[in-house]
């Protein structure tokens, strides 16, 4: 008997189609459910600044038979250097130290892995662009969901994987307020016109408490990336051009290249503005409604484990309804028992990684730059990397995947 002859028929509705939404369509489509996903842009969503995926999560992609599309999108960054306001070079990264890596791992834009699912989902997922759920009503037998545009539906389970702003969990647990915990940090990023030349290198300009950062991936255009501490009251998540004047009043003295990056951030076509919080829910699950990705457990956008958490959550929430034969009591279950763990390990990394990204100081940053300089020079190199790795990689592998 197939996977899709084990089903009753179950219907599930996923909101949002970035990463973590077709990463759950791929599985449950795979385990015979009839999966519609929704997203309120009117199309795939490309572009985005790099994304890792490490330890499980390429375990996951190399179990979808991804790994080879996987491997021909990477960003193949051959390193970075660290400069001052002068342009001067601080010190230089090669890739070990830039990408913090370990062997396996890799790296990709992410609107080249959102465009990589898409492709392994879109012949047998049904895809609703430029709509959104405005209602749901749960009802002993689903889920009655009325859309922006499309007719009202019933759907045997709602997921919502609509990122760290979820409408879905407003909508189910109440306000964001309740769940947000704030690194104090901001960040943003946009692709901007390499003209600095940059061929899968990253240049960073590091001040205390602020970060400039200007990268080119393989075959991609320029990235720019600002990161400093928030102000009280941030602009308004609709309001780009307030968002933007903050960053710029933020950086108009920083020097470097930086009066360049932040002159092409109103015609980028992709600008990118948000807090760095983390979400925390104690659970992930009410009735028919369940939650994945950052709408569940965001690390915060500067952990460099989101993109892995979301496909690992999308293989174990999609096996367990599998092995729970649609049964969404005991799958929604199962699936906290089995990730929180690896959850838990993940917030606990991207809250460190996250604070401890940026010098606050003079002194800090002076100690951070000695430290790089340092090991490039160490005939321990490998073992003093891997000692700062260890964190990363156990996280990245804190769950044993089971075989749905």
């Amino acid at each position: 008997m197939s996977n899709a002859q084990q089903f009753t028929s179950k219907t599930v509705l996923i909101s949002g189609a970035s990463i973590a939404g077709p990463a759950l369509a791929y599985w449950l489509h795979r385990y015979g459910f009839t999966v519609t996903v929704v997203e309120q842009a009117p199309s795939l969503r490309e572009g985005g600044y790099k994304v890792d995926i490490r330890g499980a999560a390429m375990d996951v992609i190399e179990r979808m038979g991804l790994t080879g599309e996987i491997r021909k999108a990477s960003t193949d960054m051959r390193g970075g250097a660290w400069v001052d306001a002068n342009g001067k070079t601080l010190t230089t990264l090669g890739p070990d130290l830039i990408g913090m890596r370990a062997p396996g791992d890799d790296e990709v834009l992410r609107g080249d892995l959102a465009r990589i699912l898409f492709d392994a989902t879109k012949s047998g997922v049904e895809y609703l662009f430029g709509d959104s759920i405005t209602g749901m009503v749960e009802h002993a037998e689903g889920v009655e969901v009325r859309f922006g545009h499309a007719a009202a539906r019933m759907f045997d389970l709602v997921i919502g994987a609509d990122g760290m702003h979820s409408a879905t969990r407003r909508t189910v647990f109440g306000p964001e307020e309740q769940f947000v915990r704030s690194t104090g940090m901001a960040v943003c990023a946009y692709t901007v016109p390499n003209d600095l030349g940059l061929d899968r290198w990253e240049l960073v300009h590091p001040t205390p408490g602020h970060v400039v950062q200007a990268y080119s991936t393989a075959g991609a255009a320029a990235k720019a990336q600002f990161i400093f501490p928030a102000p009280e009251q941030l602009p308004d998540r609709r309001d780009v051009a307030g968002q933007q004047r903050l960053v710029s009043d933020v950086f108009a003295d920083s020097g470097w290249e930086t009066p360049g990056l932040l002159a092409a951030m109103p015609n980028s076509p992709d600008f990118y503005f948000d807090s760095v919080d983390q979400i925390h829910l104690d659970t992930w699950s009410r009735g028919r409604i369940a939650l994945i990705g950052d709408a569940a457990w965001c690390p915060s956008p500067l952990s460099g484990q989101g993109t892995s958490m979301a496909l690992v959550g999308a293989y174990v929430l999609a096996g367990e309804l599998k092995a729970a034969h649609g049964d969404h009591r005991a799958a929604f279950l199962a699936y906290r028992e089995a990730l929180r763990p690896y959850v838990t390990e993940n917030l606990a990394l991207g809250w460190k990684n996250a604070t401890d990204m940026v010098a606050t100081t003079p002194g800090t940053l002076k100690v951070h730059i000695t430290a790089i300089k340092v090991m490039r020079y160490l005939p321990w190199k490998g073992m003093a990397l891997r000692s700062i790795m260890k964190p990363l990689n156990h996280a990245a592998n804190a769950i044993e995947l089971a075989d749905y």
